[in-house]
């Protein structure tokens, strides 16, 4: 399942977990199996972050992964445990079950760790059906209260999810995802997030796979107010889509109230409040 468009390769795990902050600062850690992220979504705020910045080749072009990762979170797992809880968003700056996951098992040996020696919670977020693959897993976790796995599903629209991030999976596969998620018992949200064109069919759509939904936008969501989106010229596919109307700042109480419709407004989340432990 590898891209050939891909250049892989690896470097040695030196610190896997990271102290959150910011956006995330209801964590005390962030988790990153890979640097970089094959998916190349073209909102992707990281685009405009030091890692991405840093490096010669494009976004999306490049995934190292993290060598002799398990066993560095399991002593990293053991210390930050004697020095309080220990809740651990997965992940804040990759994809964890980007396409290189299918073959490396990086993501899936993290979790294996944490089923050992669990955090007090960890968030998983992804855009990838692959996640299901390690139910087996995530039950363990969810037995205990301890995890929480967040899908991406910024559209019901293939065509719009191919004009904004034709590298990330379907939108069908991240939906029966959801479901089968759901009915292993993990506790699971659909992310729309940021908010893509969508139809109105959207909400009763997430209803049948997930009970949770978190809305954010570029001007909540990108860890600047907007301007990290702003400088990737994301206004201008809109327009060339003809889809102007979607790049707005009420647009999120739009579908929030959509959304109000079908879901009840308790479990109906908005930007940082939807990501928090």
């Amino acid at each position: 399942m590898n891209d050939s468009r891909v250049s892989v390769g690896s470097k040695p795990a030196r610190r896997l977990l990271n102290p959150a902050g910011g956006f995330l600062e209801g964590y005390s850690h962030t988790l990153n199996p890979y640097v970089g992220c094959a998916f190349a979504c073209s909102y992707c705020y990281v685009r405009e972050m030091p890692v991405a910045k840093f490096r010669a080749a494009p976004w999306g072009s490049w995934v190292d992964a993290k060598e002799g990762a398990a066993g560095l979170l399991r002593k990293e797992l053991k210390l930050a445990k004697r020095k309080g809880p220990v809740t651990i968003f997965m992940s804040s700056a990759t994809d964890p079950y980007q396409p290189l996951e299918y073959s490396a098992r990086l993501t899936r040996s993290l979790l294996e760790v944490m089923t050992e020696e669990p955090p007090d919670f960890v968030f998983v977020q992804t855009r990838s059906p692959l996640v299901a693959r390690d139910i087996d897993l995530l039950r363990l976790l969810a037995a205990e209260g301890r995890v929480r796995v967040s899908v991406t599903v910024e559209t019901d629209l293939e065509e719009i999810r191919r004009a904004f991030a034709p590298a990330a999976p379907p939108i069908a596969g991240r939906i029966r995802a959801l479901r089968e998620l759901r009915e292993a018992g993990v506790p699971t949200q659909a992310a729309v997030a940021p908010l893509l064109p969508s139809s109105e069919r959207l909400p009763a759509m997430l209803a049948e796979v997930t009970g949770r939904v978190c809305i954010d936008d570029y001007f909540m969501g990108d860890g600047s107010g907007g301007k990290r989106t702003e400088r990737l010229q994301i206004k201008r596919l809109y327009e060339q889509l003809g889809q102007a109307e979607w790049y707005d700042r009420q647009m999120a109480d739009r579908l929030l109230a959509a959304f109000a419709e079908v879901f009840p407004r308790e479990r109906l989340f908005v930007s940082r409040d939807g990501f928090m432990p």
